[in-house]
């Protein structure tokens, strides 16, 4: 029996901001190699480690580029070998993202890579092997099976929102909806009328769940399927009327006459987040039925033949799932009818079109635009993740660029802190694709480096948990009861087996057939039990009355009680919010300083960088400077001693010039002086012959003194300056002529001496005497003698 008197609603709780916690997590990247194909011989991919990936540039390469590419390493969060199952892959990167989507927070995966390098196959899966896609459909309805609202119970409101309804509305939608049934929105299919392409996909033997589940809530699931070509978004999931006329008009391939879907556009909502408006979304029930769903949607995508891949994708495809839950109300039965108090969540699995280069692929025409666009949604995306990562790390404030590709444009929440953010980057170790793969792998380890604010976990409802189960127990042990006294009790029968024990408690009625018209025993009979039955009800009446009143001021007092136990607990659940406020003012307190005191380290370890190069600079300076000044004092020392030498060589070379000269020079003197000396002698023998015995001449005055003065010479030399002159007077010879003194008979008388005779000594003798013998004029200076005039 339910009670009379409920407990008071919750307050009406205010629409969800934006996360504001200051805590980050850097975007998880992985990095997965596919096995190389054996039509490829050569591989240019090596896994060192869990967590690093070196490429080594192909033979080809190195001799086209001179050695320009060397090996190179580069590190993610995990790297996954060729022998990695879909399983494992699942555990380490998309489990995270499925339990935080079933506690209310979203996620974004998506696969990046060259054309071929499998993608798709990581997403989807093959047969007898699923991808993460089945992998995380299974993982949510493993999770949340038992708690599924009924269908139509939750309504998307076609603006990002979703809107509650009770049993009955769901109950009238329901029917609704089986009158003009749709092929997508049909009851799910059962394993056996599975599509047999992708029935080995979704048969998962491992059995994963999320523990924990909030038992009080109920939860429903929506997928939506959309395209993101040539920079317009399709919707996968739309169906569009058949033509009765040419029922295959809009089939893609097999008419020329065909026409694309309408594209959508990109809306914002009441919180500022991204959607797109008028996409389909369907409510889906099992693993089967969404799998199903999307396989119909991957029909519709848009591949192609290229020289690199046969089934290349040209387009962007996201596959949305989206969690809506709200929780019970207070007695556990039915969903709170109240639109602020539902969750949503969403997890976008994003499978990218693969980068490739034209003069590879020989596209032309529509596929060569086909691949520009790709492409430049995928430049897009690296400026955006370049600018965030630039704003992260140098505190700049530069617009990111996501209004540029539509692709960029609907994920931009998850980048500004709406869930978490995960990619896998896919390469194929072959050496043809060596330079695309070097991009991709760069600008993927550029990506760990960008941060996205952590999403803020759900509100609590405030109603007493348990409740479900609760509810649950009271419904079974009523029935047990029910059961014990009067058999199974039904559903619909429980009003009509509860009348039916009371009215066995009463006594039975007599016959009421009247044979006799004087008949005195059956009416009194009758009226008797009647007043039995009447005085009985009396008191079944007073006493229902009286467990009523007992009841009701029991649960009063249960009301009081939880009231005080509610406002308690709303006390302290005021003070608990206080303390976390103050906690987490404390810790963004923190968070700041620690950012702070992070970027000072940071300029400092970049100042400190600068400073050790321009240190190892002028170290390298200096030493070559030194190196410089050792040679040329070297040189230096070689040129002295060169030099020394030839000094020491020229110098033994002029002595030795010297000496010879200088002997030259004396044997020349000697030979002058030798000839001198035998002109003297010649002349003292002319003297002596011409004198006899004639008296030796008495020194003049004029002879004793010295008449000149020796001065040295700016050359080096001597010069003589006379300092008396001597003037010769000559007088005419008397008459008797001329004395000859070569005549005997005629010289004078011994004794007598005259001026004649002596002047004509010195008239014959009047010769120049260079370098005489003795004397101490040094070379070169010659004595020239004046001949003495006669006298009168």
């Amino acid at each position: 029996m339910k009670s009379a008197m409920r407990p008071a609603k919750p307050p009406r709780r205010l629409p969800p901001k934006k996360p504001s916690t200051n805590q980050k997590d850097p975007v998880g990247v992985y990095c997965r190699v596919r096995p190389l194909s054996p039509s490829d011989q050569e591989c240019c991919i090596e896994v060192i480690n869990e967590t690093t990936v070196q490429l080594h540039p192909p033979d080809g390469c190195k001799a086209n580029r001179n050695g320009e590419y060397k090996e190179t390493q580069y590190s993610y969060k995990q790297v996954f070998g060729t022998q990695v199952t879909q399983k494992e892959l699942f555990d380490v990167v998309s489990r995270p993202l499925v339990e935080d989507v079933i506690r209310g927070k979203n996620g974004l995966l998506f696969t990046y890579g060259v054309t071929g390098s499998g993608k798709t196959h990581t997403m989807t899966g093959s047969p007898g092997d699923g991808g993460l896609l089945p992998r995380c459909l299974s993982m949510i309805f493993n999770s949340i099976g038992n708690f599924q609202a009924k269908r139509y119970v939750f309504k998307p409101d076609d603006k990002n929102g979703m809107d509650v309804q009770n049993e009955v509305d769901a109950l009238l939608e329901r029917q609704k909806r089986e009158v003009q049934p749709q092929l997508i929105t049909r009851t799910p299919l059962s394993r056996q009328r599975m599509d047999p392409e992708f029935a080995d996909m979704i048969n998962i033997q491992e059995q994963c769940k999320v523990e924990d589940v909030d038992e009080d809530s109920v939860y429903s699931v929506f997928v939506s399927y959309i395209e993101i070509y040539n920079n317009y978004i399709y919707d996968l999931l739309e169906e569009v009327p058949l033509d009765p006329i040419k029922p295959k008009w809009n089939t893609p391939g097999r008419n020329a006459e065909f026409i694309p879907p309408q594209s959508r556009i990109l809306r914002e909502d009441l919180n500022h987040n991204m959607y797109i408006a008028g996409c389909t979304e369907v409510e889906v029930k099992s693993t089967e039925e969404a799998f199903d769903i999307f396989w119909k949607g991957q029909k519709r995508r848009r591949i192609a033949n290229t020289q690199l891949n046969r089934e290349s994708s040209r387009s962007h495809s996201v596959f949305m799932i989206k969690l809506a839950q709200a929780p019970l109300d207070a007695d556990g039965d039915n969903v709170l009818q109240e639109r602020e108090q539902i969750t949503l969540s969403q997890l976008s699995l994003v499978d990218l079109a693969g980068s490739e280069r034209t003069n590879r692929t020989k596209a032309e025409g529509s596929r060569l635009r086909e691949a520009g666009n790709i492409n430049q949604s995928l430049m897009t995306l690296r400026t955006c993740i370049e600018v965030l990562r630039e704003n992260q790390l140098c505190g700049t404030n530069k617009m990111v660029p996501y209004r540029d590709s539509k692709l960029t444009h609907l994920f931009k929440n998850y980048f500004d802190g709406e869930g978490k953010v995960r990619m896998i980057v896919c390469v194929n170790p072959k050496a043809d694709d060596f330079e695309e793969s070097l991009q991709v792998m760069r600008f993927a380890e550029m990506t760990q480096e960008v941060e996205v604010a952590r999403p803020v976990d759900k509100p609590i409802c405030g109603l007493t948990p348990g409740r479900r189960y609760r509810n649950q127990a009271f419904k079974e042990e009523l029935t047990r009861r029910l059961e014990d006294r009067g058999g199974p009790i039904n559903g619909d029968a429980e009003d009509q087996a509860v009348v039916e024990i009371l009215i066995q408690s009463f006594p039975p009625l007599p016959s009421c057939e009247l044979l006799d018209a004087n008949d005195d025993h059956t009416l009194p009979k009758l009226i008797e039990v009647l007043e039995k039955r009447r005085r009985i009800r009396q008191m079944m009446a007073e006493e229902f009355n009286k467990n009523v009143s007992t009841f009701r001021a029991m649960l009063q007092d249960l009301n009081g009680v939880v009231t005080a136990k509610e406002n308690i607990a709303q006390g302290r659940m005021t003070e608990k919010d206080k303390m976390i406020a103050s906690q987490k003012s404390e810790m963004e307190r923190l968070d700041k300083k620690i950012k702070t005191l992070e970027y000072k380290i940071d300029i400092l370890e970049k100042t400190t960088t600068i400073y050790e190069d321009e240190k190892r600079t002028m170290q390298q300076d200096l030493d070559s400077h030194q190196q410089k000044l050792q040679r040329q004092l070297s040189d230096k020392r070689r040129l002295e001693a060169r030099l020394q030498g030839m000094m020491n060589e020229n110098a033994m070379k002029w002595e030795k010039e010297c000496e010879r000269r200088v002997a030259a020079k004396q044997l020349e003197m000697q030979n002058k002086l030798w000839v001198k000396d035998e002109k003297l002698k010649q002349l003292k023998a002319i003297v002596t012959e011409t004198k006899g015995d004639k008296p030796e001449r008495p020194p003049r005055e004029k002879d004793r003194e010295p008449r000149g003065d020796v001065f040295k010479t700016r050359g080096g030399g001597q010069s003589v300056q006379f300092t008396d002159i001597e003037t010769l007077r000559q007088q005419s010879p008397p008459s008797g002529g001329r004395k000859r003194r070569s005549s005997p008979s005629n010289q004078p008388p011994q004794g007598e001496t005259t001026d004649s005779e002596w002047t004509d000594v010195e008239t014959r003798c009047s010769v120049a005497v260079e370098m005489r013998a003795g004397s101490n004029l040094g070379p070169g200076y010659e004595h020239h003698g004046v001949t003495k005039r006669r006298r009168p």
